[in-house]
């Protein structure tokens, strides 16, 4: 990108730039702690949807040595929604470290950054550049698209990462790095979009050669997806006066350490009663279908009033069952178990 196209693009972000909750005001200094945060919770999610679990984490904890000393299963239950919940047990560790071995301060540069929990080469990066000025390559699914756009390159994604990822390195200035990853990302998101992309207003423009070529959409390529896997399970909702049974599943695995409804094994051709917390008469509730990175599932729930509290787990009181910080599979689940519990 020559200089005057990257000054155009900076001049642009100067005026057109997001205000977002995380992002320092005009003179004052940004916050590694809050930039760190929202590079966590924006992977794999939208700034519209992680916007509000960001404000609510900052006003409960509003530094780094707050979060670490919160207990993980009311981070987790704060996380519940945004999914990927292997990020809320890392942002725990990591809060940890950096309150134990760092003296509350994340380190200032990418290399130190990326020893710490759940902190890969993109995050590192946006930390080391947007919090401290460092000269760092940042590259997210918008730098992706508006970079593969630039150079109207032909090598399909996923491959194409590591080209992608040098041309940015080219392109990335000495001074303002961080200015500058967060202008190529707030491009993509407002302007060079997947689809109908508005290049009228486009302040790279007249270089790109996709817009030069008259199909930026096509970029970037990506392989072919292999069809995603369907797996199927049951869930179990046993409820006594007014509460209902909740079980915590194992720290590690999907979904681990998160409270969730009872369920069985989540495959093939699962048997009904896999996973049933008690005996009883279990009465099919429908089937709620939701979809993992990996797989997609149909999970079908099973009720029951049980005549005492049995079984293990916590009895939760199902009018507040919106606190217990369920993921949203379990959460579509329960939903039609209080709706089965109505029409009973």
């Amino acid at each position: 990108m020559p200089v005057d196209a990257s000054n155009a693009l900076l001049q642009w972000y100067a005026v057109d730039k997001r205000r977002l909750p995380w992002r320092a005001e005009e003179g004052e200094r940004p916050d590694p702690y809050r930039i760190w945060l929202s590079e966590i919770m924006l992977q794999q999610t939208t700034v519209a949807h992680a916007r509000p679990y960001f404000e609510a984490f900052v006003a409960r904890w509003p530094n780094v040595g707050d979060l670490a000393v919160a207990p993980e299963a009311e981070v987790m239950s704060a996380w519940a929604g945004l999914g990927y919940y292997a990020r809320a047990r890392n942002l725990v560790a990591c809060a940890r470290v950096v309150a134990g071995e760092h003296r509350g301060r994340f380190p200032a540069n990418e290399a130190e950054l990326r020893k710490l929990p759940g902190i890969g080469r993109y995050t590192a990066a946006a930390i080391a550049a947007i919090a401290f000025g460092e000269r760092a390559v940042v590259v997210d699914s918008n730098v992706e698209r508006v970079v593969s756009r630039l150079h109207a390159l032909k090598e399909r994604l996923p491959a194409a990462r590591e080209t992608i990822y040098r041309l940015t390195d080219a392109l990335t200035p000495a001074q303002g790095a961080g200015d500058f990853a967060q202008a190529l990302m707030d491009l993509g998101s407002a302007i060079c979009t997947p689809k109908s992309p508005d290049c009228g207003c486009c302040p790279l423009s007249d270089g790109c050669a996709a817009r030069i070529e008259g199909a930026p959409e096509n970029y970037p390529m990506k392989a072919p997806k292999a069809e995603r896997p369907r797996r199927r399970g049951f869930a179990y909702w046993l409820e006594h006066d007014g509460h209902v049974l909740l079980v915590r599943r194992p720290p590690k695995g999907l979904l681990g350490g998160m409270l969730a409804l009872p369920s069985g094994r989540w495959e093939a051709s699962p048997e009904p009663g896999d996973g049933a917390p008690d005996r009883a008469e279990w009465r099919p509730a429908g089937a709620i279908e939701h979809v993992f990175t990996h797989f997609a599932l149909e999970l079908s729930l099973l009720c029951a009033a049980a005549p005492e509290r049995r079984g293990h787990g916590t009895w939760w009181p199902i009018a507040r069952l919106d606190e217990a910080g369920l993921p949203t599979v379990f959460a579509k689940a329960a939903a039609r178990g209080a709706a089965w519990r109505e029409a009973a």
